[in-house]
């Protein structure tokens, strides 16, 4: 977003560096090396979830302290000089409301609902989740454990970015009804408040069948969409990913958000060591089947399965079988498909999909080219008649 600001740097004895996803962690390694080299002796804080995945890496380059999950509270410490033991803190913190000043979201993502583009921003009703997919970062670093953040403090946040332009906002929960009672709460106070705002949120499959009825109060208050991590279509898989959900509740899924007026909009890891050329093959065309080739991001064609530092998918076998090691460049555990041709199709689609993306083309023209260069044919997307499906410009993916 910025240069590094050497002046800064130089002047600092303390840097932190927020590390809530992967592709930030990677992002950071060339910034850390650069701060190491202006100021050496600068106290470099890595904080965030991503950063007690990578703690070891991390203090190779450097850093000197590393804490994740409720961190803000470890952070005032740190800046007051209180050395820091625990690179895991889940406490119970007393949100202020964030602090935004200079921000602008014209630089980030936003809203593209048709031809109209809008001003969208960001924020948290909650964080850590219940749940304990093996897939996911989250796990390694909550272990089952979720906080919410108070009502007004969502609301205050979200009231300045109203004031910078935003038209939207988008809540970053890694499952928004992990508190069914708490989410009912905020998007009631969030319409009454802001009338004319829309929102998106992230729900699990089980939470949008067991919580069908909040689901028509989504609708009426604004929500334009819902991303749910589907993850696959094959039974089997999503039971070694313990996500607690099946292809049937999915569709299940599928059907309630579609009688409440909701886009659903699905996440995929379509090459893992389990993916077929027949299982991907009913990917695609399960996608055609459901209509749902416009409301599914075409990277989401395309990602492999990431084994971050802790990740619970080393507790099973096939995933041992077929990992040699650490990468710290990439900071993955490598693994390969036993099949070769997989691996060959997944780059070959990252790169269809980039380029897509470059040329600027619609989701129905990039899924058919994945077809015809997954399948040697084309598959004839399934295109409702209807209002243009909503989305963020920036597609989702840790």
């Amino acid at each position: 977003m910025d240069r590094l600001p050497k002046g800064c740097v130089e002047a600092a004895d303390l840097i932190g560096i927020h590390l809530p996803m992967h592709t930030a962690t990677r992002l950071a390694v060339p910034v850390i090396e650069c701060i190491r080299r202006i100021n050496p002796d600068v106290h470099l804080c890595a904080f965030g979830l991503y950063a007690p995945l990578n703690a070891e890496y991390l203090r190779e380059l450097g850093v000197r302290t590393v804490v994740g999950g409720e961190f803000e509270g470890a952070l005032v410490e740190i800046a007051a000089g209180v050395a820091q033991e625990k690179t895991v803190r889940l406490d119970r913190l007393d949100f202020p409301t964030p602090d935004r000043p200079g921000m602008k979201l014209d630089r980030h993502a936003a809203v593209q609902e048709g031809l109209a583009r809008r001003l969208a921003g960001y924020t948290e009703a909650s964080r850590g989740c219940k749940h304990l997919c093996r897939h996911c970062p989250v796990v390694p670093v909550y272990q089952g454990t979720f906080r919410i953040v108070p009502v007004e403090t969502v609301l205050a946040d979200i009231e300045q970015q109203v004031a910078m332009g935003a038209t939207h906002v988008t809540f970053g929960d890694p499952d928004f009804l992990n508190g069914p009672g708490h989410a009912r709460r905020i998007v009631e106070a969030l319409h009454n408040r802001f009338p004319s705002l829309t929102y998106d949120v992230t729900i699990k499959v089980e939470h949008l069948v067991d919580h069908s009825d909040l689901l028509g109060l989504l609708k009426t208050t604004g929500c334009l969409w819902i991303t749910s991590a589907v993850e696959s279509f094959d039974d089997r898989v999503l039971a070694l990913l313990n996500k607690g959900h099946t292809r049937h509740d999915f569709i299940e899924a599928l059907r309630l958000c579609r009688d409440n007026g909701l886009n659903l909009s699905p996440t995929f890891i379509p090459f893992s060591p389990w993916t077929t050329i027949e299982s991907y093959r009913d990917l695609l065309e399960t996608l055609v089947e459901l209509d749902l080739v416009e409301q599914t991001a075409p990277i989401q064609l395309a990602l492999r399965l990431l084994i971050p530092s802790g990740s619970p998918l080393l507790e099973l076998q096939d995933v041992r079988a077929v990992t040699s090691g650490f990468d710290m460049v990439s900071l993955t555990h490598r693994w390969r498909h036993p099949d070769a041709k997989l691996d060959e199709l997944s780059r070959d689609l990252l790169d269809l999909v980039a380029q897509s993306q470059k040329s600027g083309d619609s989701r129905p023209q990039t899924f058919a080219r994945i077809c015809e260069r997954s399948l040697g044919q084309p598959l004839d997307p399934l295109l409702t008649a209807r209002a243009a499906i909503p989305y963020l410009t920036e597609p989702w993916y840790c």
